[in-house]
Parts: C-alpha cells; structure tokens; sequence
C-alpha cells in the first residue's frame, strides 16, 4: 500500500475480531510508528504498552467491557505525562494524537483494524485509571486510550465521508478558487 491508499482505506472498527494471534514483530512495528510521531519541543510525553497475554486481555477486557476488547487478540494502550514543553503550555494531547494515528495507520497497512477509544478510557468510570493498575503504570502517567488490534470477524461498515468541497477550501473558507 502506498502512503495515501492507508489514509484513506483506513476505518473504524467496533466488531468482534477473529481469533488470530497479532505477531509480537507487528506490533513492534505499530508501537515504532507511533513512537517516530512528532512530538511538541520533543518532550516525547507519549508511552506506549502492548497487551497480547491472554490473561492480561482478559483483565482488560472485564474492565472495559465492550466487545472489540472481549475478541480482540492484542492491544495497545496509550499513556501520556503532562510535561510542561514551551513556557506554560503542554502539547501531550497533540503529541498522543500524532502517535495513535500513526498505529491506526500501521494497523490497517498491516491487514489489520482498530478503532481509537479515547472517550471509554478518560470518562467519569475511569476505565483508564482502573486499566492502569492492571498494567502497574506508575501515578505520574495517565492511560488516555486503548487500540484494540485484530482481523474482523464481520462485515467491515464504513461511514461516509463529507464531500471535500464541504470542508476544505483554497485561500479562505468556503472558497474553491
């Protein structure tokens, strides 16, 4: 595939996945691309977690309870530390953004789908908190999102997408000139 063929083939996935091991040299390749992500004054405030222990999973899998992470085979979890980087501001929600795209990238060039749970890890239920003792991830990070990785047990459903016209424009908003 090439560089524009995986962005725009790429899909969220919420299914069941198929029982298929994701082998330890592809996930490597997931956490490298989302470790080679930009990072805001190279702060580098995003760490990386790979799951692929059944038993682990498992853990996992009763806390956030959905589907996607009851069937899926391999996971990574995304931690974050709110690093001051330029004067009084932090870019670790930039810098996390950068690197979870770059895995779901990876992910679908690599046959396989995710999708980005963001929202189930940081809500009021504090899945996030409650997946971070299960790994031992120390006070001073924070688990912001979950990717879970497999090959789809089901149908693939793909949403579309807006017309191009009606979000991006040339030399000022809404202008296709």
């Amino acid at each position: 595939m090439n560089t524009f063929e995986t962005i725009s083939g790429r899909f969220s996935y919420r299914g069941a996945y198929q029982n298929a091991p994701v082998p330890r040299e592809h996930l490597k390749m997931i956490l490298q691309a989302g470790l080679d992500a930009p990072s805001g004054c190279n702060k580098q405030t995003t760490s990386l977690i790979a799951v692929d222990d059944p038993a682990i999973l498992s853990q996992l899998s009763s806390i956030i309870n959905a589907t996607t992470a009851k069937t899926c085979t391999a996971m990574i979890c995304v931690l974050t530390q709110r690093i001051i980087a330029y004067e009084d501001r932090t870019f670790n929600i930039q810098d996390y953004s950068a690197a979870i795209e770059n895995m779901l990238l990876a992910i679908h060039d690599l046959g396989y789908a995710s999708c980005w749970y963001e929202g189930r890890a940081t809500g009021p239920d504090k899945i996030g908190y409650r997946m971070q003792q299960v790994l031992g991830v120390p006070e001073d990070y924070e688990l912001v999102c979950f990717l879970p990785i497999g090959i789809p047990a089901g149908p693939v459903k793909r949403v579309d997408k807006k017309a191009f016209e009606d979000r991006a424009w040339f030399n000022g908003f809404g202008k296709t000139e």
